[in-house]
């Protein structure tokens, strides 16, 4: 019986690790930060891997709905090149488009799946804003800022696509990169970002206390960047733990996340 008991538990733990979401609030000071945009609330998510277990995307818009945020950023991995389910994604980013615009950059599953063309068609006719290697202003009171996305490296070499998103953008003017790996932060930072939203590292998968993640993508075991906030110089980065599974289909102490962002001026 206690057995029987014990397993029931692990069940439940193991099911609440991959399911149950959690909500990261993450107030951001920067001097270059608009007064226009004080108090601007921005909502990061990644790595969803058209996950469609019991309306997930559904719980999670709802989350999004209730944070009322001024913009939604999605940092790539929509869909899984394993199990490709097109709908599922298109179907979650259809509840998000309704709160909130949307702006989007891919990720590696996108471009390894071979079907990212279709699936970026998709994206447009439901009035998401991709951003492969260009930027898009952000106007509010008369001041304006930068919001600026690039395709995953597998695409294209990462300097090309930096080079064509920030080309002619004003120097002084605050800007936002959106890059699926968190792992180039130096690169990006040189190019003078203020504020860089990633994903990719699902949180390094298992989280042990004082120790952070155990392994991610390019980064390998016990990387660096996996969640919530770094700086560099005079940027500042955002990595989101993801919502979603790819290879390996287990969370430990590291339930799929929002985060919600709070712009502030110092």
């Amino acid at each position: 019986m206690k057995i029987f008991i014990l397993l029931v538990l692990l069940i439940i733990f193991l099911y609440s690790e991959n399911n149950f979401i959690s909500i990261s609030k993450i107030n951001i000071k920067l001097e270059k930060v608009p007064k226009s945009l004080q108090g601007y609330k921005i909502v990061h998510l990644s790595d969803f891997h058209n996950k469609s277990f019991l309306n997930y995307g559904n719980r999670v818009a709802e989350k999004v709905k209730a944070l009322n945020p001024d913009i939604i950023v999605f940092t790539g991995d929509l869909i899984d090149s394993r199990r490709y389910k097109e709908e599922v994604s298109l179907d979650f980013m259809k509840e998000l488009v309704k709160i909130a615009p949307v702006y989007y950059v891919n990720g590696n599953h996108e471009i390894r799946s071979g079907k990212f063309s279709t699936l970026e068609q998709g994206l447009k006719e439901i009035g998401v804003n991709t951003l492969r290697n260009r930027s898009e202003s952000i106007s509010k009171n008369g001041e304006e800022v930068y919001i600026m996305g690039i395709d995953d490296p597998l695409y294209k070499p990462l300097e090309e696509t930096l080079e064509g998103a920030i080309k002619n953008l004003q120097h002084s003017s605050f800007k936002i990169l959106l890059a699926h790996r968190p792992e180039y932060i130096s690169e990006y930072s040189s190019y003078n970002v203020d504020l860089i939203f990633s994903g990719h590292a699902h949180g390094g998968q298992v989280r042990l206390p004082f120790i952070g993640g155990l392994a991610a993508p390019g980064q390998g075991v016990f990387p660096k960047y996996t969640n919530g906030k770094y700086e560099i110089d005079n940027t500042t980065m955002v990595v989101s733990r993801g919502l979603g599974n790819s290879v390996f289909p287990q969370r430990l102490f590291n339930r799929p996340q929002i985060i919600e962002v709070t712009l502030l001026s110092k």
